[in-house]
Order: structure tokens, then sequence, then C-alpha cells
């Protein structure tokens, strides 16, 4: 009688069941939590803090942190439909919901473009902020373990929707860096102009956002 021959650890690991769909499902209703309850206190906080020093630069960080706030929503709806109703429902309000959070994004961009000029143009400038430096900072290792997390459960459910909300959070995490150098060139020189190139450097961020979200449709959202 023949031996059936031994198996290999990458054929166990292979073979190995992963946690059921709806745990991974349930994980991302715990990230995308987790999601809208940072997003409000960064988006208070640096809304607030922007105004308080007429800082373009932390004000469009602000409006960006209300518009992800919105994708999260959208996300937490579209994590429902498929636990109620099955995988396939809700790809058309996601798809219609992501072109408004992209175009959202792209008017949030022409915004801090003309108000930069304008600044720059009348040689005015924003004042330093404590409270907006911090949640700034604050804001880089919390998207990174966000980012990290989302994109091993967008891994797992093979869901292009989880997928694009994790690049968010990525793409925030690197506007939180630009924001935190302009803020520390700020109190570093003092000089009137620094808000207004800062605020010029995060255009790209939320340039390359909003083209992503508006083209999520060609995505697979699974």
């Amino acid at each position: 009688m023949n031996e059936a021959p031994p198996l290999s650890e990458a054929s166990l690991l292979s073979a190995a069941p992963g946690p059921p769909r709806r745990d991974l499902v349930a994980r991302g209703f715990r990230l995308e939590y987790a999601t809208i309850a940072w997003m409000l206190i960064e988006a208070v906080i640096a809304i607030w803090s922007g105004l308080a020093a007429a800082s373009v630069c932390l004000l469009a960080f602000g409006i960006d942190s209300v518009i992800e706030l919105l994708s999260a929503g959208v996300l937490l709806w579209r994590l429902t439909a498929e636990l109620r109703h099955g995988q396939a429902v809700g790809e058309r309000v996601e798809r219609t919901a992501s072109r408004i959070g992209g175009a959202l994004l792209l008017a949030l961009a022409a915004y801090v473009v003309g108000a930069a000029g304008w600044r720059l143009w009348t040689r005015t400038g924003g004042e330093f902020s404590w409270p907006g430096l911090i949640v700034t900072a604050l804001a880089l290792p919390i998207m990174y373990w966000l980012a990290r997390a989302k994109l091993a459960v967008a891994s797992a459910l093979n869901s292009g929707a989880m997928r694009a909300d994790a690049m968010e959070s990525v793409t925030c995490g690197w506007l939180s860096l630009v924001v935190v150098v302009g803020l520390v060139a700020q109190a570093a020189t003092g000089a009137w102009w620094v808000d207004a190139l800062a605020s010029l450097g995060v255009v790209w961020f939320l340039v390359k956002e909003g083209r992503e979200a508006w083209n999520a449709e060609a995505c697979c959202c699974g």
C-alpha cells in the first residue's frame, strides 16, 4: 500500500482555514469605528486651530478629515449591506459616494491653491498653532496603524472598498507629515510665507486622493 506523500509547510499553511468572512467584516467595522472616532477629533481640532491661527494648511487638513469621515461612513454602510444582503449589494451607491468624495477633495484642492496664492500675493500668513501641531503629529502613527490593519482586512476580504479606504489613510498620513513640517518650519523661522507654501504641498495629496476616489468605479470592489 502506497503511503501518501508528506505535506509541506507551505501546503499546510495554504490549507489552513482563515477567519470566517463575518469575523473579517466585523474587524472591518471596528477599524472604521476607530477611524471615525479619530477623524472627529482630528477634524474639530484642526479646523478650530486653523481658523484661530488663520492657517490655510491646518484648515485644509481639517476639511480633509471631514471628507474622510464621510468615506468611513460610506464603508460602514457597505459592510452593513454585505452582512444583511450579501456581497454584491451596495456597489452602485458606493461608486456614487466615491465620486462625491473625489469631487469634494478636488474642490478643496482648488480652494487651497486659491487661498495660498492670495496669501502669497498679499504677503499675509497664518500663525503657529500648538494644538494643530499636536493633532497632526499624533495623526502620523495613528494613520500608519489604521492603514496597515485595513490593508490586511482588505486582502483577506478581497475588498476594493476597504483597500481604497486604507489608501486614504496612507495619504492622510503623508498629508500629516507635510503639515507637521510646515508648522515646525513656521515655529522655527516665523516667516509669513511658510503656511502658504505648506498649503501648496498639501494640494498634491488632495488631488491624488480625489482622483483615486473619483476613479474608484474602475476598481473591483469585492
